[in-house]
């Protein structure tokens, strides 16, 4: 009689537990539905996909909290087993399923449960103990953990009192159970089945419990973060969607609401565990600026929840551990927030930004189909202190791609409201006139060449070119960056490779305007460069820009350019220094710290080049940062940041910079014009620019090939001297 009630109760409670649970999942669908249909990239990358969920690849970039995870991910799956099994001998009074060596199952069980266990604990040291910034603290961030320490409690304590109840002896293959079951003897075998069912019901009701609040709260991301990175975009890293600007029907560009996001997007919001690795990373929230990445997709997840509720009817359970309790409240921004105050004497905090997302983000009345997306839920600044560096979505361990997003919501400011910073307004301006940021005359495009001790032939002159070189606004106007394109041209000529360059024909690659949200101007300047590389039948473009050669490389062939091979000059040169057509003889005796470029190594996996250049420098001692290659923080000027002046926090250039003084160097190399100007910027910020010089790695094997003084100032320091 008392085990078919037992029997009975549990039917009960399991399927109202089953009911409840499908029930959320099922209005979370409905919320991902109100999104627009976008058709699903489902071409298989197994590799991938295996060594990020089951390898746990992202979360190993950490590796102590790397650890702790991979015990509690497959913890949880030898642990499946055992529930299944604790449940069943509750249901038969003590028969188990005959799993094949159960002995050797059983001594797994018992100790994986102890294992959990520890890393549950260390997970609540990090959090309260260590407090690492990046983690959230108080009752709701600490569910899980009280939920997983009580599920092995009640497993561990279910197999002693089985123990007990069945009067079994101590035993090698239960080594925890049988330890605790002597201290529970006394009891006997009435006593040991009662606690049995009382530690069973405890595991059974932790264990639902756990099943209805997961699709509830960030640990969705159990179910979501598996298909979200088996969606992952495909191809180049970083590669933005193109806007069909021609769409006759289309209402608005850009993500003016949240509906207006992509479904693939809005899975992203749900897969987020909130581990604050991306924010973490990021060069914005490190240095004070209100832009958080992982508050980003949060803010948005609770809004496209509220809102899906208001819009489907669908409204959330009570209790809700995410969602408003009453009626016609709702999360939004109450005002904008005051200014992120960052500590002195520190280079990087993310504390500060940390504060005003917690502060600024709050429940309170108001009807969550009024509120703006832009504004109320993400504040244009957050939107504008994006430098697209990607670090965000390298560090994510679940798939996330926050930079995509946030150019969408550049998109709809500037082609339906007209709105962006007033310097980036200016350099678009100049664009749309003269083809570069600073507004110049087109015809000055080509002045570089000038007082170059080696022809520079154009297209024109050398119609039958292997190479066009293709120098990009910043080599061809920027009186510094120009000293890299000599250098570049000066090492083709000495390896006595084929190229060309358009000279004033040459136009800008469009990467600013498309960063800042521009895409009518960017796809003009696309369609018009692809025409003039058709129309000299260029095959190979190489360029100092990564910036450039991202934008060539990986976007252009959504206009049609197609059949184009496009290099890194840091690729092409160190192929020639390994060839032999390259031979930097002269030796340097520098120090030197690389500076990975973000469009360069996280987009495109460039790391080994420049470092190979740099090795193959007599008298260079290469040393590294703590962050380096895929962690290498940004140097501020990405997304268009270049032309937008710092006014909250400290500045990422400065912060970087004093990452690369920390390992003691004489000079800072870097690949990118822009990654260029601000490390000597920062040099300057930070007086050291006397005694440590920022150089291109171009420059640097241009020294040593020609037998050059590295240490002669460059125009910039000689103005700076005067």
């Amino acid at each position: 009689m008392l085990l078919a009630v037992n029997d009975i109760a549990f039917a009960i409670a399991v399927a109202y537990a089953l009911y409840l649970f499908g029930t959320v999942v099922y209005r979370r669908y409905r919320y991902v539905m109100l999104g627009k249909p976008v058709p699903l990239d489902l071409r298989p990358e197994f590799g991938e996909f295996m060594a990020q969920v089951f390898g746990q690849k992202k979360l190993f970039k950490d590796k102590k909290s790397g650890a702790m995870h991979f015990v509690m991910f497959y913890g949880f799956i030898v642990l499946q087993f055992g529930a299944l099994d604790i449940i069943v001998k509750g249901l038969t009074l003590g028969r188990h399923i005959p799993y094949p060596a159960y002995e050797t199952f059983s001594f797994t069980q018992e100790w994986v449960a102890i294992l959990v266990l520890a890393a549950t604990a260390y997970a609540a040291y990090r959090r309260y103990g260590e407090r690492v910034k990046r983690l959230k603290r108080g009752f709701k961030p600490s569910i899980v953990l009280i939920l997983i320490s009580s599920l092995m409690i009640c497993v561990l304590m279910d197999l002693s009192f089985e123990r007990v109840w069945q009067q079994e002896p101590s035993a090698w293959w239960a080594p925890i159970s049988s330890l605790i079951a002597s201290a529970l003897w006394g009891v006997g075998p009435k006593g040991g089945e009662i606690g049995f069912y009382v530690f069973w019901w405890l595991h059974l009701i932790v264990l639902l419990t756990f099943l209805v609040y997961v699709p509830q709260s960030k640990h969705f991301h159990l179910m979501v973060a598996p298909i979200n990175i088996w969606l992952h975009r495909k191809g180049a890293p970083g590669r933005l969607r193109p806007l069909n600007l021609e769409d006759e029907n289309a209402e608005s560009f850009g993500v003016g609401k949240v509906e207006d996001f992509e479904r693939k997007q809005m899975i992203d919001f749900f897969a987020c565990v909130e581990c604050g690795r991306c924010t973490n990373s990021c060069p914005a929230s490190n240095t004070g600026k209100p832009l958080s990445p992982m508050h980003l997709i949060v803010k948005m997840r609770d809004h496209l929840i509220e809102k899906g509720m208001a819009q489907t009817g669908l409204k959330a359970f009570e209790p809700s551990f995410l969602l408003p309790k009453r009626e016609g409240m709702a999360h939004k921004m109450v005002s904008g927030g005051e200014d992120v105050s960052f500590p002195e004497g520190v280079v990087t905090d993310i504390e500060p930004t940390f504060h005003w997302q917690q502060e600024e983000w709050r429940l309170t009345e108001a009807d969550p189909t009024e509120l703006s997306l832009i504004g109320d839920v993400i504040t244009e600044e957050e939107i504008w202190a994006c430098t697209t560096c990607r670090n965000c979505e390298d560090q994510c361990p679940v798939g996330n791609e926050h930079v995509d997003k946030i150019i969408d919501l550049r998109r709809y400011l500037v082609l339906m409201e007209g709105s962006m910073p007033k310097e980036a307004q200016r350099a678009m301006q100049n664009i749309e006139r003269q083809g570069n940021p600073w507004g110049l005359s087109r015809k000055d495009r080509a002045q570089w060449m000038e007082g170059l001790d080696v022809p520079v032939p154009t297209v024109h002159e050398n119609p039958d070119f292997e190479y066009l070189f293709f120098v990009g606004s910043m080599g061809s106007y920027d009186r510094r960056a120009r000293k890299v394109t000599h250098a570049v041209v000066r090492l083709l000529h000495e390896a006595g490779v084929n190229f060309a360059v358009l000279g004033d024909e040459e136009n800008g690659s469009g990467d600013t305007p498309r960063r800042l949200g521009n895409e009518m101007l960017f796809q003009q300047l696309a369609m018009e460069n692809i025409a003039t590389f058709q129309q000299y039948g260029v095959r190979k473009i190489v360029t100092a820009c990564p910036h450039t050669f991202n934008t060539l490389k990986n976007e252009y062939p959504d206009f049609g350019l197609e059949g184009v091979e496009v290099y890194h000059h840091t690729q092409l040169l160190a192929q020639l220094v390994r060839e032999g057509k390259l031979r930097p003889t002269h030796p340097l005796n520098e120090r030197i710290v690389y500076h990975d470029a973000c469009y360069l190594g996280r987009y495109n996996g460039v790391f080994d080049a420049p470092r190979d250049i740099l090795k193959a420098i007599p008298g260079v001692e290469l040393v590294e940062m703590e962050r380096n290659r895929e962690n290498a923080m940004c140097c501020g000027a990405g997304g268009g940041r270049m032309w937008i002046e710092e006014t909250r926090g400290k500045r990422i250039n400065l912060a970087r910079t004093q990452q690369a003084l920390a390992t003691n160097p004489t000079v800072i190399g870097s690949a990118c014009p822009y990654c260029l100007t601000m490390m000597e910027d920062g040099t300057k910020l930070t007086e050291t620019d006397d005694r440590v010089k920022a150089r291109d790695v171009a420059e640097l094997l241009a020294a040593s090939v020609f037998g050059e003084d590295l240490r002669q100032p460059t125009e910039d320091e000689e103005v700076q001297a005067g």
